[in-house]
């Protein structure tokens, strides 16, 4: 079975506690996947089948102890959050049957979070999965297992991007990856478009519509097209506005449907010392550079594309943005930009650590001379296609 970074803080979870373990993230990124390879023994229960949903919809303990009268002591409730109130199942399950480990999945954590938040509270821990770093795709397409510049910044806090000798074709691989993207269905079925346009089109917006997510879905469509045209650039809610005819607030909600739901991510300005620095609008960015290809109906060569800076500064970001959470690092992730025009693409901060400044570009660049005047005391550094891995 393939090896995902998530398997032993997984595998080491009721080690350490019996608290409810609640695993998150969008759907095919492979979380029943994953359960089932580290809980092989674990009885698995899918929430989508109506049957399992209506055995569970009662909310009634003596009608839970039937269903686990013969099985084992780990159960997993997968996509929890199709239940009416899956916070009051899940409730009833930890607090009445205390010899169980009780496993909860769902792809859209704002469902889960606003039914969850209050009666869950100290009773569970939340771990996300995420579409595949590139090392694990590369580990699960080719055997190749490196140092990976990402990982020593983040556990060293030190600018760590130099180029090394490698026993494998690290442009192509980062061609497929910033075209197709990392869903773990595509290292079996490289190059499946129709995969990526039915994801895109159909699969994503599942659970959106059938918890009542959204009131119109060819404007949540639309807009989620508009956000993949523009990666790694500032967002103005009141320009979308204007653009698809609905106002800021709908617009906002939408975005944040789509956050909650592992489609895109957004990343906030950093700002400590200066009038001039930007400091509220966002960038967006997508989990799966795959999907937003697919969106915009884009599947040619990066390296030949006018959007190629903007790819792969999505995918670097991405991957910092996986490992962090992973990793647990606990940086803050951000971007800084003047409005005289100077930026750095991302920045990493944390307390009583020095911030670390990165410029991503697809080729060659330069460090930021106007942050380093600003912050003396940063670190600096450039990611490229060449010394990223």
């Amino acid at each position: 079975m393939s090896k995902r970074h998530l398997d032993e803080s997984l595998k080491n979870h009721f080690l350490r506690q019996r608290l409810v373990l609640e695993l998150l993230g969008a759907r095919q990124v492979g979380k029943t996947t994953i359960l089932k390879k580290v809980f092989p023994d674990a009885q698995y229960f899918l929430i989508d089948n109506e049957p399992v949903r209506k055995s569970f919809e009662t909310y009634d303990q003596f009608s839970y102890k039937q269903i686990f009268s013969n099985v084992s002591k780990t159960i997993i409730l997968d996509e929890i959050h199709l239940l009416s109130n899956p916070c009051r199942a899940a409730k009833i399950i930890f607090d009445q049957f205390p010899d169980k480990n009780l496993i909860i999945t769902g792809s859209s954590a704002l469902n889960i979070k606003n039914k969850t938040a209050e009666s869950l509270a100290g009773r569970k821990i939340e771990y996300h999965l995420y579409p595949l770093t590139f090392m694990e795709y590369l580990e699960q397409t080719s055997g190749q297992v490196n140092k990976y510049n990402i990982i020593e910044t983040l556990t060293t806090g030190l600018v760590s991007f130099t180029s090394k000798t490698l026993m494998f074709d690290l442009h192509a691989s980062l061609e497929r990856v910033l075209i197709y993207g990392l869903y773990p269905y595509l290292v079996e079925h490289p190059g499946d478009t129709d995969y990526l346009i039915n994801l895109s089109d159909s699969v994503i917006f599942k659970d959106i519509l059938e918890l009542d997510l959204i009131e119109n879905r060819r404007v949540a469509l639309d807009l989620l097209k508009l956000l993949a045209h523009q990666i790694g650039n500032l967002i103005s809610y009141s320009e979308l506005s204007r653009t698809l005819g609905i106002d800021s607030r709908t617009i906002k909600k939408y975005i944040e449907i789509f956050e909650q739901s592992y489609i895109i991510f957004r990343l906030y300005p950093y700002s400590k010392n200066g009038r001039d620095e930007i400091g509220k609008s966002p960038k967006i960015y997508f989990h799966d550079l795959g999907l937003r290809n697919a969106l915009i109906n884009d599947f040619s060569s990066p390296f030949l594309r006018r959007d190629n800076g903007a790819i792969f500064e999505n995918f670097i970001i991405s991957e910092f943005y996986k490992f962090n959470d992973y990793l647990k690092t606990g940086f803050n992730l951000n971007f800084w930009r003047t409005s005289q025009g100077s930026e750095v693409d991302l920045v990493l901060s944390r307390e009583k650590s020095p911030p670390i400044a990165l410029e991503i570009k697809l080729t060659k660049g330069n460090t930021s001379r106007a942050f380093a005047g600003r912050y003396p005391e940063a670190q600096l550094g450039v990611i490229t296609s060449e010394n990223f891995y």
